[in-house]
């Protein structure tokens, strides 16, 4: 009984087992049956030394926790994020924080695929194409647009090929005529001299064709189809050399070798030029030749969207650069800056420079013209994407007079410097200053009308009144509006001055 009344601790620290982990977070303690009961008592305090078997408690057994959906999804969660939360750090931030636009817009790390590269590459590939036949048909072109691995080969094997093939039908000449049987007797006459095999006939071949003649091997009048052949060879000959040599001058005197030393400016800048805000870059010729009727054109490329639910990829639009005023028609001696007008036709009429750094558009510029020693047409690309747009910022002058010439220093091509340019569209431009001009027109007109008038001072001294009227001079009425002005329109300018007629007559 002692011991049933006895107060003892429900779960004493000797017999509880270690917690097993469940997730992240939880721990499940798990116990025999003996510590589960409330009335479990310590033996060895309460009885003294008692003898202990050898047999051990049996292992807990297993439990089991069911999660919810939910829950699961919240610890694979917080496993993706736990990586995360490793790496960041202040060095973290401040990359965040370069990622960032001036005005906190956050810009995506995914860098536009250019459309035209900075060198003027077109960045396009053509696949799937079945009717390679086409190339074929303009053979010459094919040839000229291959890379100069690919034509220097073809260039060899041109006539490698003509000097083995017309080698070959002289050696069967030979062979079928009975040539090579007869190559010690005097009194036979060959077709060929002095071909004995067909090496010796390939020699005969490349002097036949190239007009050496070292005079050797020479063809002799007993050979009527040798005759023939020799004029065909011949013919064919020129007409490779023909070919052949012009397809490598006109690849050597590509108009695209001389694109490459006229340069653009690695950033485009907007800022006001004439109180109006304007796209500008720069261009420039490194040669002394000049290009003859030099022209620019630009375009905007950019995804869009008609109203009918059609998406463009890569939809072009033009971007004025002079063409109604003539101005992109370019004397190119120095280098210039071109300039687009930024209007109501102007794509970037509604875009101000927080919208600018959320924007992901290409301008892609053209410069065309003819190549003043050659005469032939020559084109310089490059583009611009939306972050190489600084706004704000001017180009730095290059331009200094020497002593009787102009001296450019191209070192400041690409430099600019920042400006005082408004953050806002040009559109919010045009609409404050449409307002600065109507405030003025009617705060002007508000102080007319504040000003005293000379009816009111006129009926305070009636005396005064009759009297002037009798010496024929006029009352003036300042700020107020007769009913003839209404009528005729006239009422609309404030502050205007008309004479009372009734009082003059009186």
């Amino acid at each position: 009984m002692a011991l049933e009344n006895s107060v003892f601790p429900a779960r004493p620290d000797s017999l509880s087992l270690p917690a097993e982990e469940k997730g992240e977070g939880e721990k499940v303690e798990v116990a025999t049956e003996a510590t589960a009961s409330p009335g479990f008592f310590n033996l060895s305090e309460e009885l003294g030394p008692v003898g202990t078997t050898d047999t051990e408690l049996p292992p807990p057994p297993s439990v089991t926790v069911k999660k919810s959906f939910q829950n699961k999804l919240a610890e694979r969660e917080a496993q993706a994020n736990e990586p995360r939360k490793k790496t960041q750090g202040p060095e973290k931030e401040k990359e965040k924080e370069k990622e960032r636009g001036r005005f906190g817009w956050g810009r995506t790390k995914r860098k536009r695929q250019r459309y035209v590269e900075k060198n003027g590459h077109c960045n396009v590939q053509h696949g799937n194409m079945r009717e390679h036949y086409r190339y074929l048909t303009d053979i010459f072109t094919t040839l000229v647009d291959l890379n100069w691995r690919c034509s220097l080969f073809v260039f060899v094997m041109a006539y490698a090929v003509t000097w083995l093939f017309f080698g070959a039908i002289w050696y069967l000449i030979a062979y079928c005529r009975g040539d090579l049987d007869h190559l010690e007797d005097e009194t036979w006459t060959p077709c060929v001299n002095n071909v004995n095999g067909f090496i010796s006939a390939f020699l005969f071949s490349i002097e036949t064709e190239t007009t050496i003649g070292y005079g050797h091997r020479v063809i002799t009048d007993q050979c009527p189809v040798g005759t023939m052949l020799l004029l065909l060879q011949a013919i064919l000959g020129s007409m490779v050399n023909a070919f052949m040599v012009g397809c490598m001058f006109v690849k050597i005197s590509q108009p695209n070798k001389r694109a490459e030393t006229l340069v653009f400016s690695k950033h485009a800048v907007v800022s006001l030029r004439d109180d109006k805000l304007c796209l500008m870059f720069r261009v420039g010729d490194l040669r002394s030749s000049h290009i003859v009727g030099a022209n620019m054109r630009a375009k905007l490329i950019k995804s869009k969207q008609t109203q009918e639910g059609e998406f463009i990829p890569l939809d072009q639009t033009d971007i004025s650069v002079g063409f109604e005023t003539g101005d992109d028609r370019l004397f190119l001696v120095s280098p210039l800056v071109i300039s687009h007008e930024i209007d109501m036709h102007s794509p970037f009429w509604d875009m101000s420079q927080a919208q600018l750094e959320k924007e992901d558009f290409e301008i892609v510029v053209i410069l065309e013209g003819m190549v003043e020693a050659t005469g032939m047409t020559c084109q310089a690309r490059s583009s611009y994407l939306a972050e190489e747009v600084m706004w704000g910022h001017r180009f730095s002058p290059m331009m200094l007079l020497a002593k009787g010439f102009f001296d450019i220093d191209y070192g400041a091509f690409h430099h600019t410097f920042e400006v005082d340019t408004p953050s806002v569209s040009a559109r919010e431009l045009s609409l404050a200053a449409a307002r600065l001009d109507a405030h003025l027109y009617w705060s002007i007109s508000s102080r007319l009308d504040k000003e005293p008038t000379l009816t009111n001072q006129a009926a305070k001294q009636p005396d005064s009144g009759s009297a002037n009227s009798k010496g024929g001079e006029p009352t003036f009425i300042v700020g107020e509006m007769t009913d003839i002005q209404e009528q005729t329109g006239l009422g609309e300018l404030n502050g205007s001055v008309a004479t009372d007629q009734s009082e003059s007559e009186a």
